[in-house]
C-alpha cells in the first residue's frame, strides 16, 4: 500500500473513531510504528490531524467536548486502576471533593465504607452513589447542571466554594500537557474546577494517559498547582520525567 492510501485510511479511522492510536494502526495496516508515526506527521502538516500522545485526532473533533456517556465507554479498565489507587489517598477523616467526571466517578464507585468522610461533589451522578454509603456526610454543590458532563456549574458552585475548606480535591481533565497545565474545552467548567482547586489544601488529578499531549481552549491549572498525578501505564518515560521536574508527583498504575 503506498503512503498516500494509507494516510487517507488512517484519517477515515481518525474521523470514524474520533482518536487513532500508534500501535493500533500499525498492527492494522501492517507497518512499523514509526511509518504510522510518519503518516500522522504528514497529516497533521496538511491540518487534517492534531498529534497527541501516543497517536492522533481529526482536527473537527478536538474541541467537541465528548459526553459523559460516550466517555463511560472508553478505557474503562484503566479508570478503575486509577481510582483503586487514588481511594489509598483519601484520608481516615476530613473533607474530599470529587470533580464531575468519568474516573472521579469511579473513585466513588470504589469508595471505602470504613471511615468516616465528607465529601462534596458538582457532579449528580457520583451523589446519586455515594447518598447510599451511611459513613459519607455528602454536600452537592448548587447550579446549573450541564447535560453534557453531568457537572453543576456557575457563580452558586463558584460562591459555595469560596466559603469551604476541602483537604483533598480530586480532579478531572481532558488534557494536560507540560507547556499548559491542566485544559478543558468549556469556559465555566474551567471556572469551577479552578474554584475547586483553591480551595483545597491538597490537589490530584486523576486521568487516564490518552490525555496526554492534549491541549484544550481554557486552563484550570498549572503543573505547580497540582501535587499529584494518577494515570495509567501507558503515560511514557519522557513526559513522566518532565511532569516530574515541574514538582509535581506522577503516579502510574
Amino acid at each position: 500500500m503506498y503512503a498516500p492510501e494509507r494516510q487517507q485510511l488512517i484519517l477515515e479511522r481518525a474521523r470514524g473513531r474520533g482518536r487513532v492510536e500508534v500501535a493500533v494502526l500499525a498492527e492494522e495496516l501492517k507497518v512499523t510504528s514509526e511509518t504510522v508515526r510518519r503518516d500522522l506527521t504528514a497529516l497533521e502538516r496538511r491540518g487534517f490531524l492534531r498529534r497527541v500522545h501516543g497517536g492522533a485526532l481529526p482536527v473537527e473533533r478536538i474541541e467537541m467536548e465528548p459526553t459523559l456517556a460516550s466517555r463511560r465507554q472508553h478505557f474503562g479498565e484503566r479508570k478503575r486502576r486509577i481510582a483503586h489507587r487514588a481511594v489509598e489517598e483519601l484520608p481516615t477523616d476530613g473533607t474530599i471533593l470529587l470533580d464531575s467526571g468519568t474516573t472521579t466517578q469511579a473513585i466513588a464507585d470504589h469508595f471505602p465504607r470504613d471511615r468516616q468522610l465528607t465529601v462534596i461533589t458538582n457532579s449528580i451522578a457520583i451523589a446519586a452513589t455515594l447518598s447510599e454509603i451511611d459513613t459519607v456526610a455528602l454536600y452537592v454543590l448548587g447550579g446549573r447542571v450541564r447535560t453534557r458532563t453531568g457537572a453543576a456549574v456557575g457563580e452558586w458552585v463558584l460562591n459555595a466554594l469560596d466559603d469551604v475548606c476541602i483537604d483533598i480535591a480530586f480532579l478531572g481533565t481532558n488534557g494536560f500537557t507540560v507547556a499548559r497545565g491542566m485544559t478543558t474545552p468549556d469556559q465555566v467548567e474551567a471556572g469551577a474546577k479552578r474554584a475547586m482547586a483553591a480551595a483545597a489544601r491538597r490537589v490530584v488529578v486523576v486521568t487516564d494517559s490518552t490525555k496526554a499531549g492534549q491541549e484544550h481552549f481554557h486552563r484550570f491549572a498549572k503543573l505547580e498547582d497540582v501535587d499529584l498525578l494518577i494515570t495509567d501505564t501507558n503515560l511514557d518515560d519522557e513526559t513522566c520525567e518532565q511532569l516530574d521536574a515541574t514538582g509535581m508527583d506522577v503516579v502510574r498504575t
